[in-house]
């Protein structure tokens, strides 16, 4: 028995049959010492918190056992719904699962009062979730965080600097919508099967005011065509977007010369804005 009064994750995979999916994307954690610590990075979890494709139940068990008020967990492997169940057994009333794909789920009616998005992401889903959750609109959203896993490389895209190799479009829409910071890695042995690569564990919060207050789609299409042809000048690689690139350029002070990946965010919102005007 765990420490949590739960039979040890190993035995609960094995008891229902859950060998984990590639065409999921499932990685399984075992280490509740690791899925508990990931627990805390989001800490305090009063109010709700949602999980996406909890599988077994590692991180599930963690957010409940760290104090979790309530989880709302979304799973689309019907397979791992009993395990669910036992843990929901376990903790009367704090867990409700939804048998769905998340990247169908009309959160607001999901979701009542303050929120919190705790989860190890399905590796091929995990950016498209992102992208949903940093494209809600009205902004601030529902959530007051994101703790995500990603793969280290995507994560190193989230949280990258200008001027750094991993500096791109979803460096800009992430860092303009929220403060986003990388916490810690995880080694592939922490999973079963191991992945072939490193993950790492990335939390993002809303900015209640995102500066510039540009328009989302706007932005999306100047980091779009500036990154869609990141070796090229602006002055070539905004022809997409702007007639004559260089009008635009030089009275925001940005060289025409200059690529995109030089560009702070600031300065792609002020494009974005010139994008509207």
């Amino acid at each position: 028995m765990s420490d949590d009064g739960l039979p040890p994750l190993r035995e609960v995979i094995e008891a229902h049959g859950l060998a984990a999916k590639k065409a999921l994307g499932q990685n399984f954690l075992y280490d509740l010492n690791l899925t508990r610590r990931i627990a805390r990075a989001a800490a305090p979890l009063a109010g709700t918190i949602v999980e996406i494709g909890p599988g077994p139940g590692g991180l599930t068990r963690a957010l409940l056992a760290e104090g979790a008020a309530k989880v709302v967990a979304v799973e689309r492997d019907a397979r791992a719904l009993p395990a669910l169940a036992e843990i929901a057994a376990h903790y009367p009333g704090r867990l409700h699962v939804i048998h769905g794909d998340a990247l169908e789920v009309d959160w607001l009616k999901v979701v009542k009062g303050p929120a919190k998005i705790v989860a190890n992401l399905p590796y091929n889903v995990a950016t498209p979730l992102l992208i949903g959750w940093l494209s809600v609109e009205p902004w601030p959203p529902w959530f007051s965080s994101l703790t995500l896993m990603f793969q280290k490389e995507v994560a190193l895209r989230i949280v990258a600097p200008p001027g750094s190799e991993h500096y791109g479009r979803l460096s800009v829409i992430s860092q303009w919508r929220c403060e986003a910071k990388r916490l810690f890695d995880v080694n592939r042995s922490a999973f079963t099967p191991p992945p072939k690569i490193t993950s790492s564990i990335v939390q993002l919060v809303p900015r209640l005011l995102c500066e510039p207050a540009c328009d989302l789609k706007a932005l999306e299409r100047v980091t779009a065509a500036g990154f869609g042809q990141r070796r090229k000048m602006l002055r070539q690689s905004l022809k997409t977007v702007f007639e004559k690139p260089e009008d635009v350029l030089e009275p925001l002070g940005i060289a025409p010369t200059a690529r995109a990946e030089e560009l702070s965010v600031a300065e792609f919102g002020r494009l974005a804005l010139k994008l509207n005007s």
